[in-house]
């Protein structure tokens, strides 16, 4: 089994992370890889005590991975989906940060749970992304032109609001007076759209959720379309220009170009094992029932 490592470097949690993951490796034939500035910082932390193969890019993976593992928080997980993008790669999260709806396998399950990636003992859970168009500009700032949890535009160097034209498969819907606008995927309805009052989101439904941000009008809600949906947006405001956001990524917009934005033709593969589902994570991150009345 062939398996890619990435990851953010933790100091007190990296060091006992990789020691469990390579007592599993161990006990079965396994060819591992790490992400080249990852494998960079384990060595000047004397992490590991042995060489590796390295991989820097997207072009470097390919159909002989089975695994990419990505050691970190659910950030981490959005950035391991930029080197998988349309590779079909499974991704396995493991938590070493707090929150962590994306990877979900606790640093004391490791031992635990990894053995059912040799026995098969798991399932995949396909992850629809967002991408992004811009007319006239060419929309060629990002490196990567997708987005795992959601698209965001948002108002620049001012406290007024813009105002965000929007349409549905053409059909005008309305003109949003807010701060900004979030148009998030299912994996991404646990992040930003929750926290602006949007709906929760199982990763398998076929739909997005646009979610305004502090909006003026407060009879505007969060609304469920179709994933076939594609959305149109045009920013207006005081300022010349707007914020867009891909996930972690923010780039600057003039309020002249039109923003298009559709499903991708590819998905990501999340790994789940079993016990560890979506609805188990949901209850443990919310604190779903913890009411001390109970």
């Amino acid at each position: 089994m062939k398996l890619a490592i990435y990851g953010q470097f933790y100091p007190e949690k990296t060091q006992d992370i990789l020691s469990k993951v390579f007592s599993v490796f161990k006990k079965h034939s396994t060819t591992v890889v790490f992400e080249a500035n990852f494998y960079n910082t384990l060595l000047e932390n004397n992490v590991l005590t042995k060489t590796f193969e390295v991989f820097s890019s997207h072009t470097e993976l390919d159909e002989t991975f089975d695994f990419f593992i990505s050691i970190g928080g659910d950030g981490t997980m959005l950035r391991a989906a930029t080197f998988v993008k349309n590779k079909n790669i499974p991704i396995v999260g493991i938590n070493a940060g707090r929150l962590g709806f994306l990877a979900n396998v606790q640093q004391d399950a490791i031992e635990k749970l990894l053995p059912n990636l040799f026995e098969k003992n798991y399932k995949l859970s396909q992850r629809s992304l967002l991408s992004l168009e811009c007319y006239p500009d060419p929309c060629d700032i990002f490196d990567l032109n997708f987005a795992l949890n959601e698209i965001t535009v948002s108002r620049k160097n001012t406290t007024s609001m813009i105002t965000i034209e929007t349409w549905l498969n053409n059909e005008y819907l309305t003109s949003f007076w807010a701060d900004g606008l979030i148009i998030s995927t299912p994996t991404g309805s646990t992040g930003y759209n929750l926290s602006c009052g949007g709906p929760v989101i199982t990763p398998e439904s076929n739909c997005l959720v646009i979610t305004p941000i502090a909006p003026h009008n407060l009879n505007v809600r969060p609304l469920i379309i179709s994933d076939e949906t594609e959305i149109k947006l045009c920013v207006s405001g005081r300022e010349p220009q707007f914020l867009i956001s891909l996930d972690s990524g923010t780039k600057t917009i003039n309020n002249e170009n039109e923003v298009r934005i559709k499903k991708t033709p590819f998905t990501i593969n999340m790994v789940e094992f079993p016990n560890e589902t979506f609805l188990k994570t949901l209850r443990n991150k919310l604190l779903w029932g913890e009411d001390k009345r109970n």
